[in-house]
């Protein structure tokens, strides 16, 4: 059967062509009611749009641009089904690139989704200001830039993220509460000693007077599982065989906080007994590891699902760059579990 046009659904509900063209494109000139109407009426009557002739009408292709830095990251690939999830139920195409922490490579991802064509793009940055410039001459054209996640970056825009101060500090004081205050600080993140999870550390310890020790802060490579691997391993040993004596771990993301435990047990440190484990994680299965996982759990479908909703009101907008400065943190959640239990 061939597809339904505009112009039948038009005849069918006593609409002029022009309604029902605005209604399939959530027009703000469209009452809900009648759009309601009109997209039951398409969905039951199998309507399909000819994106190739609405291309060339409006200039835009209905895709959106993705830049994150893995995508086998379990914290990334879990914002990816957020982000997919709401792209497709209002028509858009989704393109993942991926950035692997590295300058040019992020730089090459953002040229080539703009030579694609892309509507709008939504990205993690790698640091405060990577590729900025290159951002902000795309976001004040006709393609605007949400950030998520690394909400530190410099553009000015709409950025999604979590509260990492908060997270950061309730771990910690967890920690300290519980009689861990020389407490390792592992990371992989580029933003290093100015990110809010950092600071939200830093500022537990001085609440209960304990300095920081810089020693105590460990920033490894995340461009490759091997060269994670090798930099925790080393850095482990070393602070190990040192006078430091650490009781405790907070990590960065779950991909850390796994690869910490296997290194523990291979150099035969009890967790809990001898240095308790919290980490910012969203595995599924912190229950199954041993011991079971203590988590700062972030809302990774949410974050994703969020930033779309922003970036394609944004490129349905007229004008929208006036509208377009605005941070959302969402709420982490703590759970403890045994791998931070008390002796």
């Amino acid at each position: 059967m061939s597809n339904i046009t505009i112009k039948e659904i038009a005849k069918a509900l006593d609409l002029s062509i022009s309604s029902v063209s605005k209604a399939l494109n959530d027009s703000y000139d469209i009452s809900e009611a009648t759009k309601k109407r009109v997209l039951a009426y398409a969905k039951e009557n199998g309507y399909r749009p000819n994106l190739l002739a609405k291309n060339l009408k409006t200039g835009k292709t209905n895709t959106i641009g993705v830049i994150l830095s893995s995508i086998n990251n379990l914290f990334y690939s879990q914002i990816i089904e957020g982000i997919q999830q709401h792209a497709l139920t209002v028509g858009y195409d989704v393109i993942f690139m991926q950035s692997r922490e590295q300058s040019e490579i992020e730089k090459s991802c953002i040229e080539a989704l703009q030579l694609r064509g892309i509507d709008g793009l939504l990205i993690a940055p790698i640091d405060e200001t990577s590729n900025v410039d290159l951002l902000k001459s795309l976001h004040q054209s006709n393609c605007p830039v949400v950030i998520f996640d690394r909400i530190l970056h410099q553009l000015e825009t709409v950025k999604i993220g979590v509260d990492n101060f908060k997270g950061a500090y309730s771990a910690t004081k967890h920690l300290i509460l519980n009689g861990r205050t020389d407490i390792l600080n592992i990371t992989g993140s580029k933003f290093g000693l100015s990110g809010e999870r950092f600071k939200g550390y830093k500022q537990a310890l001085t609440d209960h007077n304990i300095p920081f020790n810089p020693d105590y802060y460990i920033q490894c490579n995340m461009q490759s599982n091997e060269l994670l691997d090798g930099d925790l391993r080393t850095a482990l040993q070393k602070v190990l065989a040192s006078d430091l004596k650490p009781n405790a771990i907070i990590s960065s993301s779950d991909t850390i906080s796994v690869r910490i435990l296997g290194i523990l047990a291979e150099l035969k440190i009890a967790v809990p007994d001898e240095i308790a484990l919290i980490g910012f994680s969203n595995v599924d299965f912190p229950d199954s590891l041993n011991p079971s996982l203590s988590t700062i759990r972030q809302p990774t479908k949410e974050i994703g699902r969020l930033a779309t909703e922003r970036l394609i009101h944004f490129i349905k907008r007229q004008n929208w760059i006036q509208y377009g400065q605005e941070t959302i943190e969402l709420e982490t959640e703590l759970t403890f579990r045994k791998s931070t239990a008390v002796n």
